[in-house]
């Protein structure tokens, strides 16, 4: 199995559900709090990786993800 590479920001495809770009993109969506983060594996069932202990390109794919997110949940 290829290694995944969390630093990489996905442009052209979906990036891995619980990578430093999915999280961003969904703390986004839900409008919540700018919280650099992501999961080893899937989101809130594997070990959670906070900002301390990310690298800068793993921040920069995080950061991508929240920017980028133009959609908003409707709470409504």
């Amino acid at each position: 199995m290829e290694k995944y590479n969390l630093d990489v920001i996905r442009t052209k495809s979906l990036p891995r559900h619980g990578s430093p770009q999915d999280r961003g993109s969904a703390d986004a969506y839900y409008e919540r709090p700018y919280d650099p983060h992501y999961y080893v594996g899937a989101s809130m069932q594997s070990e959670r990786v906070e900002k301390d202990n990310m690298t800068v390109g793993e921040i920069a794919a995080y950061d991508y993800g929240y920017e980028n997110e133009d959609d908003r949940k409707d709470w409504g």
